[in-house]
């Protein structure tokens, strides 16, 4: 299996020229970020390629080990993480004043894909840092920031996200885990399932941060808390003490991720509770949790992106090598790479031109994020929190979903050799299949988009981001390279048909809400591909300047084709995924539960 080698000269495409980090270099405190970019990306991509992937295929053959609530990450991963903790990785978006480097959001994207595609199972464990750093520095007290946030910045410490339960799974009105106040402090007891790095042997303290129920608290979401449960309790001075009594129970043994600990974690299993601290208000802990959640879902989004581009890294290296068939367009009988025939191409390029898709999608949003925060602007604020929070969804949702089809793509490059574990395909193929699951399923991500963003604010949102899509279709046109101005009509064409489907909803809303819902994923899956094809063409017709300008580089060049590979062939899709959201929502509610089963009932003759 290859080494990874990171995308960077589209990483800085996308940083450069499409996103604009010039202009987010002018937000508060981000004054550096273009001076540093290109040295960040630049040894992010040697940790990658040199500390992360050799560990990749290692860690997932011989996976974790779990004996007597003691939980062992494979051979490196101990000293990768001390190497990663030491290099101020952890800490590149956070505050200067809690030991980090204050980088730009933005800056996640590229790190964050990274890190991923050389080694998920690795990643996954400071990645829920930078969500517990952020939770309890919005709400948590003055002592609690003190105590905790330097070491997770440091990575001394490590954090996590404690939300799942055996009979909650993700339905958070469910949860059980009960907290008793104790003096300064409440006692928690029960059980959180599927908890990431919830128990292992990288750092010697694990901070919790645990949904539980507060003594007469309201029933459902309105009665959840939040509360910093230490794996180890920690000293006035700062010091470690006692162990919490907070135990690993066992850790799941799962289709990929194999380096990733997914631990069951049982609280106030010896005694009368484990020691938690509440973070913020009571009965205000799920809010406080999907900061967490926000932040984690855009991660994930960037997970899938990077698994993606592995895959196709991966894939394309094979097909170069690979020598099979004659060309059909040459009587010359010699056998040549695989590259050359039409149906790989066909696979490489419907990779390719989606992962670049993906990923100018993914930054854009994160540029947005840096907007939200910083601009001293209320109304530009404003702005760019609303299209965080109706992309985030998408990013989540389309991007994994995507990754699944790029990735099973990708191995059928390979043939039989993409199902034979050697090769490290079929890896990639295992280890992404969970992104559309964790940090909540597709279908709860389609939801949110819907429910919440279409629905609930009457699509005010989304009109917006339309009309600005619109008006790009209209920009193309004026484009003096043919290329680029062909690509005009088919955006506007699926920016019409996606703002018809997205009144269809809503309209349908009125009156039957199952109907409205039932095809949440396609309509959030048309929704990414069509702002995908948005950016991605903002990137062709940036390209068509540079080469007009009389730039000869030919990633502009590629660029293009990419774009015109997409229209003709992933933006198609949005003519069908109207049709089956129109004309198809009405089937799905359709018939009894028992329609499931017919087919396995014996005839019943007179």
């Amino acid at each position: 299996m290859s080494t990874y080698r990171a995308p960077l000269r589209d990483m800085q495409f996308v940083l450069r020229e499409l996103v604009g980090v010039e202009e987010i270099a002018k937000l508060p405190g981000y004054e550096e970020t273009t001076d540093v970019l290109d040295a960040i990306l630049d040894e992010a991509s040697t940790f990658a390629s040199e500390v992360l992937s050799p560990l990749n295929q290692s860690g997932d053959k011989e996976g974790c080990t779990w004996n007597d609530g003691v939980v062992t990450t494979p051979k490196g991963f101990k000293e990768a993480y001390k190497s990663f903790a030491k290099a101020g990785w952890i800490g590149l978006p956070v505050p200067p004043e809690f030991g980090g480097q204050g980088l730009p959001q933005l800056m996640l994207g590229p790190t964050l894909e990274m890190w991923n595609a050389a080694n998920i199972g690795f990643a996954n464990g400071p990645l829920l840092n930078q969500g517990a750093i952020e939770a309890i520095e919005q709400f948590g007290s003055d002592e609690q920031k003190q105590t905790y946030i330097h070491k997770l910045v440091s990575g001394e410490w490590t954090g996590t996200m404690c939300l799942t339960e055996p009979q909650a799974g993700s339905d958070l009105a469910q949860v059980r885990t009960s907290a008793t106040p104790d003096g300064d402090h409440y006692r928690v007891k029960g059980q959180k399932i599927f908890i990431t790095f919830g128990e292992h042997d990288m750092a010697p303290n694990i901070i919790h941060l645990v949904l539980a129920r507060l003594p007469g608290a309201p029933e459902g979401t309105k009665g959840i808390s939040m509360f910093i449960v230490p794996k180890v309790l920690v000293n006035a001075d700062g010091s470690l003490g006692a162990r919490n009594d907070v135990k690993c129970a066992g850790i799941e043994h799962k289709m990929g991720i194999n380096a990733n600990p997914t631990c069951t974690l049982n609280y106030g299993e010896s005694g009368e509770g484990a020691i938690g601290y509440l973070v913020g208000e009571a009965n205000r802990g799920l809010e406080y949790m999907f900061v967490m959640m926000n932040a984690a879902r855009f991660s994930v989004g960037v997970q899938g992106l990077a698994i993606a581009d592995r895959a196709y890294q991966h894939a394309v290296e094979y097909a170069k090598e690979r020598i099979q068939f004659r060309d059909a367009a040459s009587r010359d009988p010699k056998p040549v790479a695989i590259i050359k025939h039409p149906d790989v191409r066909r696979m490489l390029l419907w990779c390719k031109s989606n992962i670049e898709a993906m990923r100018a999608l993914a930054y854009v949003t994160a540029a947005s994020l840096d907007y939200a925060h910083k601009s001293e602007d209320e109304a530009v604020r404003k702005e760019h929190k609303a299209f965080v929070e109706l992309m985030i969804p998408v990013v989540k949702g389309w991007l994994t979903e995507n990754s699944q089809v790029v990735a099973s793509t990708a191995l059928q490059v390979f043939g039989g050799m993409g199902y034979i574990e050697e090769t490290g395909i079929a890896q990639q193929y295992r280890d992404v299949r969970i992104t559309t699951i964790y940090e909540g399923t597709t279908g709860i991500q389609a939801l949110d988009l819907v429910g919440r963003k279409l629905v609930r604010d009457m699509g005010a949102s989304a009109t917006k981001v339309l009309k600005q899509m619109g008006k790009f279709a209209k920009e193309l046109e004026s484009s003096e390279n043919a290329e680029v101005k062909a690509l005009a009509q088919p955006l506007a064409e699926a920016v019409k048909g996606l703002g018809d489907t997205a009144q269809f909803i809503g309209m349908t809303a009125m009156g039957d809400l199952h109907k409205a819902f039932a095809n949440s994923v396609p309509f959030m899956n048309f929704f990414g591909i069509v702002a995908g094809g948005w950016q991605l063409f903002r990137g062709a017709k940036i390209a068509a300047e540079k080469l007009a300008a009389g730039d000869s580089d030919p990633f502009y060049t590629a660029k293009i084709q990419t774009a015109t590979y997409y229209a003709h062939n992933v933006l198609s899709q949005a003519a069908w995924l109207q049709k089956q959201i129109v004309e198809g929502s009405g089937d799905v509610m359709a018939g009894t539960d028992d329609n499931f089963e017919v087919e396995r009932r014996a005839l019943v003759t007179a």
